[in-house]
């Protein structure tokens, strides 16, 4: 009996071992016009959010090692009101396997300029969802949503639902008088901001946005490694999809933040797709990304 207990134990023991958080999250630090506060603040505060994005309890799922979010977020300080109070560009990144293949394919990739906090050397990080703690975990804690949003959706058709919904809880949850302090909670704020993510991803107008996510995911990429022309063809359907989405919503934001993330992928993939094929792809991201038409017209004279 004794023998039964400690192998009980051991197994409880190995399965909590195994077990994970949904993020891995590694935080880069660049204050390059740093003049009043002390870089020691600024290795605390990447030591401090990587232990709270990276420990804290986004969903009710359990996760293994290996099936963790990769994230990396990097924080550019771009001026400071005290040695305590700053402003800084917050770029997020994360990727998601492609099945069957060693690739992984960018989710967001994405530079928060309106990122505005405040923080003191061994300040803790707290994660409230419906109350406003301060600007910097509520800002992470958003972006955490959004990141598992994006993950969940690209595995199953809307699976992302409740975590956009907690982030749209979020921002209404960050009261008027931090919203005018702190800048991109509000619509007023300027049309590409957190307010904007949020309202885009989950307005009806857009909802077959999310749709085109799942197709171009788990029905394109994830399939590819069996049948690369079959996977293309879905993924041209996809993009339609995203194009009839552009006509109802011109402009929206999460079109763009699809160009940011997605360029770089879709003129490799149809860069051996077939003339057909690539003077449609040419058509469509010309009119969602227009400012770099020049660069998916590349298409064409690949092979």
């Amino acid at each position: 009996m004794t023998r039964f207990w400690n192998t009980l134990i051991l197994l409880l023991a190995l399965s909590a071992s195994l077990a994970a958080q949904e993020l891995n999250v590694q935080v880069s630090m660049n204050t390059p016009t740093l003049q009043i506060a002390d870089p020691k603040v600024f290795e605390d505060l990447k030591n401090n959010v990587e232990n709270f994005m990276n420990n804290q309890r986004w969903t009710s799922d359990e996760y293994l090692q290996e099936e963790r979010i990769e994230v990396s977020i990097a924080i550019t300080i771009t001026e400071e009101f005290s040695a305590t109070s700053f402003k800084a560009d917050l770029a997020v990144q994360a990727v998601r396997p492609v099945y069957g293949s060693e690739y992984v394919t960018p989710l967001i990739s994405y530079n928060d300029r309106d990122f505005t906090f405040v923080y003191e050397q061994f300040q803790p990080i707290q994660y409230s969802q419906n109350a406003y703690n301060d600007n910097l975990s509520h800002v992470l804690s958003f972006y955490a949503y959004i990141i598992l949003g994006l993950d969940y959706d690209s595995f199953s058709a809307y699976g992302g639902e409740s975590y956009f919904q907690t982030a749209q809880d979020i921002v209404n949850a960050v009261p008027s008088g931090a919203a005018a302090q702190n800048p991109g909670w509000q619509s007023l704020d300027g049309n590409r901001n957190r307010y904007w993510i949020v309202e885009n991803i989950l307005s009806p107008r857009t909802r077959s946005y999310r749709q085109a996510m799942y197709d171009y995911h788990r029905q394109a990429l994830d399939l590819m490694h069996k049948d690369v022309a079959a996977g293309r063809l879905i993924m041209l359907q996809a993009l339609e999809d995203l194009n009839s989405v552009n006509q109802s919503y011109p402009n929206a934001m999460i079109l763009q933040m699809f160009s940011l993330a997605k360029d770089d992928e879709i003129i490799e993939i149809f860069r051996r797709g077939t003339r057909q094929e690539k003077t449609r792809v040419v058509q469509i991201m010309s009119k969602i990304d227009p400012s770099n038409a020049s660069k998916y017209r590349r298409i064409n004279s690949l092979k």
